[in-house]
């Protein structure tokens, strides 16, 4: 079996062996009953419903058993909810809009699930300090339509931004197509108010343009819920750009694409924006949304630049010329906001696009060399006609950040372990290849098994010990990123404990 294969059967093992030897009903009806007396009756639920939907993301990973889900309002609250959690030996897993493809937000264990969406409000829009202190509940693309009557917006735009939450962007240090030129969550984010695990509150960063000591904020964004949680944020707010202009340019075969990419950056030139599709989830996209988008394409390039015209009219030029002697077959450019939009909005269905193929997908993430592109995508529909699956490609070519898209119908018989064999094969290729784990997924439970190829084992000693520094028992979001054998304390707080036991 593969070893990503085998994540789900660890998964079930480990719930199996929590259900093996179940509490007292008092140790719930206790738990629960405090933390209804912290929050309130309707927001704490135990009910069959919110455990089976609390108990999964949009990752293909099963087998997460939630225990009681809470649905704070306030940091205070979440202060309340650590401590009782505490006090009854039982970790907890934030989780804003379950968005992620990892698998981070999947309990183990029956844990405690904070779900942060009723935390929901921009608090203020700072603009002497151009920031905006919002909560962890915030959908991304509202806080954007928040700033843009004020000319401003917030630049980190992963592909599920209608839905996914400014919580979920710093626990997964999230990108988006922009963020070739504005930089990923991390460079967006200036202080945050978090709660840690021992229910202490503590702000890390600040507003102080340079600020002394360690960057503990630096280090916590990213830390995929394992050092605590976010209850308040103060991220960067960026200007609205004077002129934009987006290009889309088709070729003949994907490495043409990839190879355009590598020439743009070769020539000195950062746009806003680089996204390659190959020519199924073209057709797919333009078929779902009439988007424009060349059907006969073998892969199309969508290139975005911003700033004052003349500046982005002269690389606008220089890109359509790069592509050209990379064998583009036609360059158009935008003609309008409104076309603009239709194309972005394209890219930005893609994933949803693909059901009218298939009713499943597992989408990968990872990281290679610019340099590389073109060979590693070869080598990854070479694995999917190998493993007979529908593979379809659409990334952030700009920094070399892959999404395959691995097409199935989970009915199928023996399905499963091919896409979870195929899986394995591109995450191996593309760390040979020079490459890492993650661009912007995250860890979770997905690429646990593979840290310790892409981090010896004094590295990991390393990580473990700042986790623990945070968390010394381990009891945020335990089981998740750092292998189960490089932690005790993880393996520690999935068992029985004294006060309390998983459910």
């Amino acid at each position: 079996m593969s070893v990503l294969g085998s994540i789900n059967r660890q998964i079930r093992d480990r719930v199996a062996a929590f259900s093996a030897d179940d509490p007292e009903p008092s140790d719930d009806d206790r738990l629960i009953a405090e933390l209804r007396a912290a929050l309130s009756d309707d927001r704490v639920r135990f009910d069959g419903a919110a455990r089976s939907l609390h108990s999964k993301d949009a990752s293909i990973f099963k087998g997460g058993v939630a225990g009681p889900t809470c649905f704070p309002l306030t940091s205070t609250e979440v202060q309340a909810i650590m401590r009782i959690s505490f006090r009854h030996g039982r970790a907890v897993v934030p989780r804003g809009a379950g968005t992620g493809l990892a698998g981070g937000a999947i309990p183990l264990g029956a844990p405690v699930v904070i779900a942060l969406t009723k935390m929901n409000r921009v608090l203020e829009v700072d603009m002497d300090n151009r920031v905006a202190w919002v909560e962890p509940g915030v959908v991304n693309l509202d806080l954007t339509r928040h700033l843009t009557p004020m000319g401003f917006h917030f630049a980190p735009d992963p592909s599920s931004q209608q839905v996914c939450t400014i919580g979920g962007n710093v626990a997964n240090n999230s990108g988006g197509p922009h963020c070739l030129a504005y930089g990923v969550t991390n460079a967006h984010v200036q202080a945050m108010e978090v709660v840690l695990p021992d229910g202490q509150i503590t702000m890390l960063g600040g507003l102080d343009p340079e600020p002394t000591g360690l960057d503990l904020r630096g280090v916590f964004v990213g830390s995929e819920g394992t050092l605590g949680i976010t209850t308040r944020v103060a991220v960067k707010i960026t200007r609205n750009r004077p002129a934009v202009r987006t290009l889309l340019l088709s070729f003949e075969t994907v490495s043409d694409a990839a190879n355009t990419v590598s020439g743009i950056i070769a020539a000195g030139i950062v746009p806003a924006a680089l996204e390659v599709m190959d020519h199924k989830i073209t057709v797919a996209v333009e078929n779902y949304v009439n988007a424009g988008y060349p059907r006969d394409a073998g892969a199309v390039l969508l290139a975005e630049v911003d700033g004052m015209e003349d500046g982005i009219a002269i690389d606008a030029e220089r890109i359509a010329q790069i592509g050209t002697d990379n064998g583009a077959t036609n360059v158009r450019t935008a003609a309008n906001e409104a076309e603009r939009a239709l194309l972005w909005k394209g890219r930005k269905t893609a994933f949803g696009a693909i059901a009218q193929i298939a009713p499943d997908y597992y989408l990968h993430d990872t990281v290679v060399p610019r340099s590389e592109l073109a060979s590693v995508l070869e080598k990854i529909y070479e694995i999917a006609d190998r493993h007979d699956l529908i593979v379809m490609n659409v990334f952030h070519a700009g920094d070399g950040n892959l999404h395959p898209l691995l097409l199935f119908d989970g009915r199928d018989e023996g399905v499963i372990e091919r896409v979870h064999a195929a899986g394995r094969e591109i995450v191996e290729v593309s760390l040979d290849a020079g490459g890492v784990l993650s661009g912007e997924h995250g860890v979770g439970v997905e690429k646990q098994a593979y840290m310790g190829r892409l981090f010896s084992d004094d590295d990991l000693d390393h990580q473990d010990r700042l986790r623990k520094a945070f968390d010394p028992t381990c009891r945020a979001n335990p089981g998740k990123v750092i292998p189960m054998g490089h932690s005790c304390a993880d393996i520690q707080a999935l068992k029985r404990v004294p006060t309390g036991v998983w459910g």
